[in-house]
């Protein structure tokens, strides 16, 4: 069987506009109103700075930037989602194809991981876990383009930083990735593989310059984000039963995240039979970028008995489906590629199917949420009452924040309703927990 890589670049552009369709329109159609963690990261955005409650900027960011191009669309921000993922899977089948030396294997690649929900079922939702997927597979990329060339490239040291400095400013837990990458070259220097480069020098300035503004405001603000982090992961009430329970726990959620990508990882490979060769450098990369991060974060629960919440992974298995295709490569069986294309259709179609009848089977999810609404009564309201503008709006985010993305206002989201807050302002007028008003 021969397929020109033409034809495998056109698979590829057809594959990912699909997926861009599907996840735009579908959610498009069967939501009433945007999830949860868009409507907070467009609160934050309606007042942008350099951190948040619970974040640092990056997911705020890309969001406002859409709300002033498109206002209160809701398809738009579901397209902000899918441009992420496809820009990830874009250089996923990149890299792939320069480590592989085969476009035909590297497309399989980034069918595979089309399986893990990570990358379908969950994607509509644009949060820091889904702002953090291309940052991941553009920082991987230049790692490779550093890692395989014999000369150290200027651009390329200055964009690892920063698209590092991007991933961290969309999460934290980026850190795995970059701690990955450089313990990697770490070790090849120290075992004269590599010769250090003062070139390396430039990753860490750029990345630190582009993170200061943060840091700054991280001391001013009393490092909210990293105290809220820690308490999501449960630390302080760990307790020595949790050290065993949540790292197990964590593995167990892991194989099942992977089993439709195992299933159709098994109707590809004629055997479960591969040769881990360390001193194959190629191998070496695709272990740090996958299996390392993982391990670290397995460890980070082992030793403290912090939980690990499953959708903290989101970008973690960006590269998995270019390890197995590699480690399997000469497993791979052509004659068995129509039911792998029939397993690959069906969980292509089941996911968005999934997400389409949970959508429309249940009303009392967030996407439920009468935003609309809600926004059109307060405006009648509060025009009975005042003749100025709402440019204000109190409260949490949630119930906040979808007035500040419905009201044609766009009032700026100022955090909880209190009393000196409600002084400053002209008017105002409370209804329950949300208070909206003008300066």
């Amino acid at each position: 069987m021969t397929i020109n890589n033409k034809n495998i670049d056109n698979l590829f552009y057809i594959f990912v506009t699909s997926h861009l369709i599907f996840w735009i329109l579908i959610p498009t159609f069967t939501n009433h109103n945007l999830p949860l963690d868009t409507i907070e990261a467009l609160a934050w955005g309606s007042n942008l700075d350099w951190g948040f409650n619970k974040h640092p900027p990056m997911s705020a960011f890309f969001p406002e930037v859409f709300f002033q191009i498109f206002g209160s669309q809701d398809w738009a921000y579901y397209l902000l989602s899918q441009i992420f993922v496809i820009i990830s899977f874009y250089y996923v089948f990149k890299l792939s194809n320069e480590i592989l030396k085969n476009k035909f294997f590297s497309l399989i690649s980034v069918l595979l991981i089309e399986t893990i929900y990570f990358y379908n079922f969950t994607t509509p939702e644009f949060n820091v876990n889904v702002c953090q997927l291309p940052f991941w597979s553009l920082t991987a990329y230049y790692s490779w383009k550093i890692y395989s060339g014999k000369n150290i490239k200027f651009w390329d040291c200055f964009l690892i930083g920063l698209f590092g400095a991007l991933g961290f400013l969309s999460k934290y837990l980026f850190i795995y990735l970059l701690v990955s990458i450089a313990l990697l070259f770490i070790y090849l220097i120290f075992k004269k593989e590599r010769k250090f480069d003062f070139k390396y020098f430039i990753i860490l300035e750029v990345f630190i310059v582009a993170l200061v503004p943060h840091f700054i405001w991280l001391n001013n603000n009393e490092f909210i984000t990293v105290t809220y982090g820690l308490a999501r992961t449960g630390l302080e009430q760990s307790s020595f039963i949790d050290h065993i329970k949540f790292p197990l726990l964590f593995l167990g959620k892991q194989v099942g995240i992977l089993i439709p990508f195992i299933i159709l990882t098994l109707l590809l490979i004629k055997k479960l039979k591969f040769k881990l060769n360390f001193n194959d450098k190629n191998l070496l990369f695709l272990l740090v970028i996958n299996i390392f991060p993982i391990a670290l974060m397995f460890l980070t629960s082992l030793i403290t008995g912090s939980k690990i919440r499953t959708m903290w992974m989101t970008p973690f298995y960006l590269f998995f489906g270019t390890l197995i295709v590699y480690l399997f490569q000469s497993e791979i069986n052509l004659k068995k590629l129509k039911p792998f294309m029939v397993g690959f259709l069906f969980f292509f179609f089941l996911s968005p199917v999934l997400y389409a009848y949970v959508s429309l089977s249940k009303d009392d999810k967030r996407t439920d949420y009468p935003g609309k609404e809600i926004a059109m009564k307060t405006q009648y309201a509060w025009d009975q009452q005042f003749e100025t503008t709402i440019n204000v709006v109190l409260g949490d985010e949630w119930n906040a924040g979808n007035l500040s993305y419905h009201l044609k206002s766009r009032p700026v989201w100022e955090g909880v309703v209190e009393r000196e807050k409600l002084d400053q302002l002209k008017d105002y007028m409370c209804l329950d927990s949300i208070c909206v008003g003008s300066r």
